[in-house]
């Protein structure tokens, strides 16, 4: 098992959990467009699904090469900051009707980390020990 990872897994998923209630009770107060709780929602269920994602490699640790999973474990951590953060950047930038043409860039490359841990994770549980 690996703490560091664990704490952090935690600490986002404690984190989604917050976000996503304030998405369906305070959010909805400030708007009503559609596609920007739309957006907000998509956000927040990365972070979970990444943050649970990132505990079972947390657990995986004991069991499987550390060197393959701290790359899974970092691109998760990458992916809900980029992906997920900049989902949450663009509902506030919109709702101030501030450009966004500049975070739209963002949300992809966060995905890409989330794809690649995923691949990184498949190499890791059928890679021998190195």
């Amino acid at each position: 098992m690996h703490k560091n990872y664990l704490a952090i897994a935690a600490f986002f998923g404690g984190l989604a959990v917050a976000l996503g209630a304030f998405g369906a009770h305070g959010l909805q107060k400030i708007t009503s467009d559609a596609a920007i709780l739309h957006s907000y929602n998509t956000g927040v269920q990365y972070q979970m699904y990444h943050s649970l994602g990132l505990l079972a490699v947390a657990i995986l640790f004991e069991k499987f090469s550390s060197r393959w999973l701290r790359w899974v474990a970092n691109c998760f951590i990458t992916g809900i900051i980029l992906f997920s953060g900049s989902l949450y950047l663009l509902t506030v930038l919109k709702i101030q009707d501030v450009s966004t043409k500049w975070v739209g860039p963002i949300t992809p490359a966060g995905g890409l980390f989330f794809i690649a841990g995923w691949l990184l994770l498949l190499i890791a549980v059928t890679r021998k020990n190195s």
